[in-house]
């Protein structure tokens, strides 16, 4: 699904103020107000936006996006987060890549590592990653979520304890201030708890915007995990704890 730059400007401009109006956006992008009405219903019918009088607002934060319109949200900061965090991963290396749009980016980064031994319970990085010879891909049993294609429930959870690995590559839908990993599925959690608790290293990636966002479930804390690879941080207190608690912070946007 492709998003224009006007698009993704509202979106974002929506994200930071909580709502946008018809009116300031005619002005801001000059305009007709019927142009951007269009623009709004049409982000709206991504359930991107919701449609209030005289403008939208960010859907709530309980209500979990559309896998493939969820991979369009800052798809350009998800592919640097992919390369960066790819990059932390030696070759000859076992890991386990779990489900979410920015751990597929990463997934995708690795195509160009020699010999890497990569468990899943993300059927999309299964699908990515199985033509190539050089990776030996292994992945999980248990009920299919239709949604994205992950794979959840007590059968995965049972499937990852048997394997001890160099590195886990995990997601999150919201970080909390207080240093919370969040997601909204109780299954798709206990999946992630079990592949924090089975390897050596812990990569969290994660794009600026779930900073934004709040989830119902939590995973687990940022002290929990060794390197935390993202955009950008924009929270002081977020940076507090991956110092407090040596764990390293990459930031996409401040390497040279």
């Amino acid at each position: 699904m492709y998003l224009t730059p006007r698009h993704s400007e509202i979106i974002d401009l929506a994200k930071l103020e909580g709502r946008v109006l018809v009116e300031d956006l005619a002005n801001r992008f000059e305009v007709t107000p019927q142009t951007i009405r269009k623009d709004l219903n049409d982000l709206c019918e991504r359930q991107l936006l919701t449609r209030i009088h005289g403008g939208a607002v960010v859907p709530s934060g309980t209500q979990n996006m559309e896998y493939e319109q969820r991979g369009q949200i800052a798809a350009d900061e998800k592919q640097a987060i992919g390369t960066a965090a790819a990059a932390l991963i030696p070759d000859n290396a076992s890991l386990f890549i779990n489900i979410g749009t920015t751990t597929e980016a990463v997934s995708q980064a690795l195509l160009k590592h020699g010999q890497l031994m990569i468990i899943t319970n993300n059927i999309n990085v299964a699908n990515r990653m199985r033509p190539f010879g050089q990776f030996e891909v292994v992945i999980a049993g248990g009920v299919v979520r239709s949604s994205d294609g992950g794979i959840v429930g007590e059968a995965a959870v049972d499937f990852i304890r048997q394997f001890k690995v160099d590195y886990a590559v995990i997601g999150a839908s919201a970080i909390d201030g207080d240093g919370a990993l969040l997601d909204y599925d109780f299954r798709e959690v206990k999946v992630a708890q079990a592949i924090i608790a089975n390897a050596r290293q812990v990569v969290l990636v994660a794009d600026s915007t779930k900073f934004e966002r709040t989830a119902p479930v939590r995973i687990g804390h940022l002290e929990q995990v060794d390197t935390f690879v993202t955009d950008r941080c924009p929270d002081d207190a977020i940076r507090n704890i991956c110092r407090d608690y040596d764990v390293e912070l990459i930031e996409t946007t401040r390497l040279p």
